[in-house]
């Protein structure tokens, strides 16, 4: 079991397919619907990580029936070492850069902050 304090992060969406469209492409991955599940899609990502127990490890979904929104918390895509490359992605899909990568010192790295094309607010980060 890792260390990580977040286990897992629920992104609400209006357009399920706009959505997933948007981040397969700014994740270069796969996004797949949940397996015996209506309005839930589950973000893979370029690299998804191997199959633990049986299940299929991710930490993202899409789903439809929540409010998207610009406050509250904010939940970061790792960069996987190409932060200037997510970052047009984001533009190519039609999401909107809020801030330009910017060095947040040696403990955190470059980070940037996104509206996706449903209307969160989003990070990447990627280590310094």
């Amino acid at each position: 079991m890792g260390s990580n304090v977040l286990v897992w992060s629920d992104i609400p969406v209006v357009d399920l397919e706009r959505a997933s469209k948007f981040y397969a492409h700014v994740t270069e991955g796969e996004v797949m619907p949940m397996p015996g599940s209506e309005g839930i899609a589950l973000i893979m990502g370029k690299n998804p990580p191997a199959r633990d127990g049986g299940e299929m490890v991710v930490s993202a979904d899409l789903y439809v029936g929540g409010k998207p929104s610009v406050d509250g918390p904010t939940i970061y895509f790792s960069a996987n070492g190409d932060i200037d490359g997510f970052v047009e992605r984001v533009r190519e899909a039609g999401g909107t850069i809020l801030a330009e990568k910017a060095f947040m010192g040696p403990m955190v790295g470059w980070v940037a902050f996104f509206l996706d094309t449903e209307g969160n607010r989003i990070g990447v980060q990627q280590p310094g």
